[in-house]
């Protein structure tokens, strides 16, 4: 797999292809600006090109931040990779059962029997089912999705999980590593926790990434740097223009693919989203994250102010660059 990628740009910055310093754009700086404004920790990054040069703008790319289901594309990227292998199939049945029933499940969670791994990865992308996710992580396992992003240079500072169970029962207070099997993690959605509860930023369990990582992968993921052969990046590409993330964020009737995450825990509030956009010749990796404290009610106003300032900063890139 090392042998069809290239090294990492780091100067250059995470869209692939790209070689030339970035410019700055008044106006893209603006829709960062009021992005990065919210309370908490919050941090963006654009980094586009297109046939008027290359634009940059970035806060606190590098800051570690909950990222959440966003890390589901590596699940993603891992199996269609093994697919190329020979070692699994899109079309192998994978069980559905309360030994991987998660929380937050809206495709999965009320069914019992099995379902092909590509309506599981699906799933995983365009409604962010965690069930989906926990069978195609007992299936594949976290160490192989582990070693895709070792491999991209991203283990420094993007954490995922064993599995989404396992990372609500640590978070509950559950000894590391621990599931504390459906039944009990059933409660957990009742607040009836197991002991002290973990920050969801913790040293055991937990979903944690960078504007810069999540920009690298899409930049050279998309680039053609991560599969063998063209059948894949197309699945790959297929699958992730289903994030529900996507029509909320790209202007209308441009293209992108990614994935958003978040989560509503124990005060604690997150929200993110990543990947690229692809208007004709321009081409824009993105990301916005923010963690912030605060309960349920908080996030609709703070979802509507990353999609908004979003969509904007993407629909300036596009002027500025086509």
């Amino acid at each position: 797999m090392q042998r069809r990628r290239l090294p990492l740009l780091l100067a250059a910055g995470p869209v692939a292809g790209a070689v030339a310093q970035p410019a700055t754009d008044a106006a893209l700086d603006e829709a960062v600006r009021r992005f990065a404004g919210l309370p908490g920790d919050t941090a963006a990054l654009i980094d586009a090109t297109g046939p008027k040069g290359r634009l940059r703008a970035a806060h606190r790319e590098t800051a570690p931040v909950f990222v959440g289901s966003c890390l589901k594309t590596f699940i993603l990227g891992a199996w269609l990779q093994e697919v190329e292998a020979g070692r699994l199939s899109l079309d192998e049945p994978l069980p559905v059962n309360d030994e991987v029933r998660s929380l937050v499940s809206p495709v999965l969670g009320g069914l019992t029997g099995t379902a092909s791994a590509r309506t599981a990865l699906e799933a995983m992308i365009s409604h962010s089912d965690n069930t989906a996710t926990d069978m195609a992580l007992r299936r594949i396992g976290a160490p192989r999705v582990r070693r895709l992003i070792a491999e991209m240079g991203l283990a420094g500072s993007t954490r995922l999980p064993d599995s989404t169970r396992i990372m609500f029962s640590t978070l509950a207070g559950a000894p590391p590593g621990t599931d504390l099997g459906w039944a009990r993690v059933q409660a957990l959605a009742e607040g009836q926790a197991t002991g002290p509860m973990l920050p969801v930023i913790n040293p055991h369990e937990t979903m944690v990434s960078t504007a810069q990582d999540l920009c690298t992968w899409y930049g050279r993921a998309l680039g053609g740097e991560v599969f063998a052969q063209p059948s894949s990046l197309a699945e790959f590409k297929r699958i992730s223009s289903w994030a529900d993330a996507m029509p909320r964020v790209a202007p209308a009737d441009i293209m992108a693919y990614g994935k958003g995450g978040s989560i509503d825990w124990n005060g604690t509030q997150a929200i993110a989203v990543a990947g690229q956009m692809i208007a004709g010749p321009v081409r824009a990796t993105f990301f916005w994250g923010a963690n912030w404290p605060g309960e349920a009610d908080s996030a609709p106003p703070v979802a509507e102010r990353l999609a908004a300032t979003l969509r904007a900063a993407l629909a300036r890139t596009i002027a500025a660059l086509a």
